[in-house]
């Protein structure tokens, strides 16, 4: 999508996903692009965030020269600082998200390892110290830091700056980071938080090969099916439920055929034809599915009547998956009756580790137990229809939002046996 977007509406994309996900305010953030002729293009200074137009973004040229009917971002100092120093870099996202901004001011890191891919797509995370906003001086600190050889840096004080070969690249580390402060927030509230090692980390990175076919056709089936998936992902990702770059959503198309999300595609811009076929255990050519799509290979064999799968990273249900807390079910009849007991497997359940004691998740998946919890990692959520499976996934993440924040005001009471016996009695539970 970006390729051939021009920096000036590459700029206002992004910035318009920034302050719609609340990452930054009305005058706060900046961006940047490094352009092949060595100008720089940034948001201007003192101009509404939330209704920043083409026209709004200036032009620094290579010789000092500006174009634009505003000046530039006061923080032209430090993108201009980053770009000296490490060539290899193409564009700058400066930001507030909240939850970030929270690390900043108690001067501690998110921990990426919290989850598989984070670590993956942040690197590891630089610190740099407190200096004047808009400064020479913060220029030459920020750039010290990256050119360490960080790309995401978390600033003392302030908030956050990630770099990438593409803004939509930078974006992304940003989002990312945000997600791994949120639920380490949320985590911290209800228990203590696990981080994973590095043999962890390693397992997660496994791909699975799988041979091609070339598709004769595509059903009318098929072809509602996508529509459906799609606007569901879209649905999921502006409801916070999935990042950009994380989430997989597979449906059944016939006994032996299903559509499932590719690998390493933004969410948000997902499209029908972006789907990836398997059939047979071969995948649509050309294409590149999931890394999980060998699990879902193998639940639709096991299960006919499971029809749909969902893998999300909600921040309030995985909060639970990262800690040592457990999630209860039974607090609203709601919550019982749609989502059941949610066992939490040991990480690496998903990937087809079992030892001692954990078990794979085709051992415990089923009709009857459609959610699990995966330890570091995921949910993973299943239904007889895209549908059911994704009111399923609100409902387990809505349930365990109320859960966290009822911490605030005192202590979590569960429905009781009693009560919980009618609710299995009226509703099969």
């Amino acid at each position: 999508m970006f390729k051939f977007l021009h920096p000036r509406d590459e700029i206002i994309e992004i910035i318009n996903r920034i302050y719609q996900n609340g990452m930054t305010t009305t005058s706060g953030g900046n961006l940047s692009i490094l352009d092949d002729d060595g100008s720089i293009w940034i948001t201007p200074k003192g101009v509404d965030k939330g209704s920043l137009i083409p026209d709004d973004i200036v032009r620094i040229f290579a010789n000092g020269h500006i174009e634009g009917i505003h000046e530039p971002s006061s923080e032209l100092p430090f993108h201009k600082a980053i770009y000296n120093t490490r060539p290899d870099i193409k564009a700058i996202v400066h930001a507030h998200p909240p939850a970030l901004v929270s690390f900043a001011i108690a001067r501690k890191i998110p921990d990426t390892r919290i989850v598989p891919k984070a670590s993956e797509i942040c690197g590891k995370v630089g610190y740099a110290k407190y200096a004047l906003p808009g400064s020479e001086r913060l220029g030459d600190v920020i750039a010290d830091i990256f050119n360490r050889g960080h790309n995401t840096v978390l600033m003392e004080n302030h908030g956050i700056v990630t770099v990438g070969t593409g803004l939509i690249h930078a974006f992304q580390r940003l989002e990312t980071l945000d997600f791994c402060a949120r639920l380490t927030l949320k985590a911290n509230i209800i228990g203590k938080v696990r981080v994973l090692n590095n043999e962890e980390l390693e397992l997660s990175r496994k791909e699975f090969l799988l041979d091609e076919f070339d598709p004769v056709n595509h059903s009318s089936y098929e072809k509602v099916i996508r529509k459906s998936m799609i606007r569901l992902i879209h649905r999921s990702y502006n409801q916070k439920l999935m990042t950009s770059m994380e989430g997989t959503f597979s449906a059944r198309i016939t006994e032996d055929s299903f559509i499932i999300t590719p690998w390493g595609r933004d969410r948000k811009y997902l499209t029908e034809s972006d789907l990836v076929l398997i059939k047979d255990g071969k995948k649509e050519r050309g294409k590149k599915p999931s890394r999980s799509v060998n699990l879902h290979v193998e639940i639709y064999k096991t299960y006919p009547k499971i029809n749909a799968i969902l893998i999300a990273h909600p921040p309030n249900i995985l909060a639970f998956g990262v800690s040592n807390a457990k999630f209860d079910s039974k607090t609203i009849p709601e919550s019982y009756i749609v989502l059941g007991e949610i066992p939490k497997l040991l990480y690496g359940s998903e990937f087809g580790k079992k030892g001692e004691s954990s078990l794979k998740i085709i051992d415990i998946i089923s009709e009857k137990t459609p959610i699990v919890l995966c330890e570091n990692n995921c949910l993973i959520v299943t239904g007889n229809s895209l549908l059911q499976s994704y009111d399923r996934l609100e409902v387990a993440e809505y349930s365990a939002k109320s859960i966290i924040a009822s911490k605030a005001i005192g202590r979590v009471v569960p429905i009781g046996e009693t009560e919980i016996g009618e609710l299995e009695h009226a509703f099969g539970v």
